[in-house]
């Protein structure tokens, strides 16, 4: 019982700390531009400097091991090059509160909408309210932006959306596969630095010689540590000990921690259409949340305990696919 309670207590502290993760990330990635660096520099800095701490972590813990090729290879491919250059492409053209309403905002819905896909999932009634506030309101935000001075931000949109849909089948497989959070680190950095990392260096372009040092060290930090290790391990966490469910209801502050800070860092302004939109959104999103009790964290992938050591996780039962 201590355990259980225990669980659910970090599994709600972690979500918190996503929020504010992901509304500083929304704009140290809106000003990444101004840096000289190009996307395919950031996902670089994103693969690679994570991939030089993952390394050894992963050799050590035999973070493979639990796993099957092909969960290695759909966790690889969902948190890959393919989703991180979405979203950092989305950046270039809308502000950084759309990165939040259009990645974190619309989540619920992209994950009823691939629920009933893949588990022929049927939402109820407070799911579909929610769900049609959440478009609707997503709807306006991006048509308020077609009609105002951000141009082109509806590109930035549908690219915060494509990564809204990878993120989505990360958060259902977390929940259903329950990786180890070495494993997590394995897919999602080691994966695909080895994959990423030769293409950026001999194909793709880069601005990181040109770059000035203070921007270049911002984003290096960041970029290289904070979301791809950090971030991925604190909503597997959240996502294993409080569910999906309550993980959304609070990342439902994501839109509106980025909004705010974008006014106050960047000097982003939104319309009062907009800033209707977003309430509306945050209402939708409270109301299509399904609200879940929390669920024993994972247990460590190896019986002698090693895992158990970062993940401080006890002795329950793993659940394995």
């Amino acid at each position: 019982m201590t355990q259980r309670i225990s669980s659910h207590v970090t599994g709600y502290a972690a979500a918190w700390i996503i929020v504010f993760v992901w509304s500083f990330w929304l704009i140290v990635s809106r000003i990444a531009d101004d840096s000289g660096l190009t996307v395919y520099d950031l996902a670089a800095l994103r693969y690679g400097l994570a991939s030089v701490v993952a390394l050894p972590l992963c050799i050590y813990y035999r973070a493979w091991e639990g796993l099957g090729l092909r969960q290695i290879a759909v966790l690889s491919f969902i948190l890959g090059p393919i989703y991180i250059l979405c979203v950092f492409s989305g950046f270039l053209f809308a502000p950084a509160a759309h990165g939040g309403i259009f990645m974190n905002g619309v989540l619920p819905l992209v994950g009823m909408s691939l629920g009933f896909i893949l588990f022929r999932a049927i939402p109820g009634r407070r799911q579909l309210l929610g769900g049609s506030l959440i478009l609707g309101s997503a709807v306006v935000l991006a048509w308020d932006a077609s009609t105002s001075r951000v141009t082109g931000a509806w590109k930035g949109d549908l690219l915060f959306l494509i990564g809204a849909v990878f993120f989505s089948f990360y958060m259902i497989l977390s929940e259903r596969w329950k990786p180890g959070a070495m494993q997590i680190i394995f897919c999602g950095t080691l994966v695909n630095a080895l994959v990423y990392m030769p293409v950026w260096w001999f194909w793709l372009p880069s601005g990181m010689a040109e770059a000035p040092m203070g921007p270049f060290l911002l984003q290096a930090v960041y970029q290289g540590f904070v979301p791809n290790l950090i971030g991925l391990l604190l909503v597997a966490h959240a996502s294993r000990a409080i569910g999906n469910g309550n993980t959304s209801v609070i990342l439902a502050a994501v839109p509106g921690g980025g909004a705010l800070l974008g006014a106050l860092i960047l000097d982003e302004k939104l319309s009062v259409i907009s800033i209707a939109a977003l309430v509306l959104l945050t209402v939708g999103l409270l109301i299509a949340v399904r609200r879940r009790t929390a669920v024993p964290i994972a247990a460590p992938v190896h019986s002698d305990g090693r895992e158990e050591e970062i993940l401080g996780a006890g002795n329950e039962n793993r659940t394995r696919n």
